[in-house]
This record gives C-alpha cells, sequence and structure tokens, in this order.
C-alpha cells in the first residue's frame, strides 16, 4: 500500500479515466483543471480513444 493517502491519488485519477468516466468530473475530484489532467494523463486518455476505436471496429 501507499506510504500516505496522496500516494493513491495518481492512481485512482487513472483508473477513474481508464474506465472512461469523463474528464471533467475527474479533474473536479482531483482538484485539478481540465487542461492540466489532460497533460499529466494524458496515456489513460489515449487508451480510451484506442479501446473506443477497438470497439467500433470489431462491432456490437
Amino acid at each position: 500500500m501507499a506510504e500516505r493517502p496522496y500516494d493513491l491519488r495518481p492512481a485512482c485519477v487513472s483508473t477513474r479515466l481508464n474506465a472512461d468516466v469523463p474528464a471533467p468530473p475527474v479533474a473536479e475530484w482531483a482538484g485539478h483543471s481540465v487542461e492540466v489532467l489532460l497533460k499529466v494523463y494524458a496515456k489513460c486518455i489515449a487508451g480510451q480513444a484506442k479501446r473506443r476505436i477497438t470497439a467500433a471496429r470489431n462491432g456490437p
């Protein structure tokens, strides 16, 4: 486990973004602006896009 509760914050933000929670509520929860959130957690957003593209290719 983390040494301090704050150490878990990035994991929670990443988990929320990877679960396709929209960026504005995640930014608000994390105390970031959406702009900062998207810069810091760009990999999570890219992962969302990749999953959506793959799902669109595979169909319903």
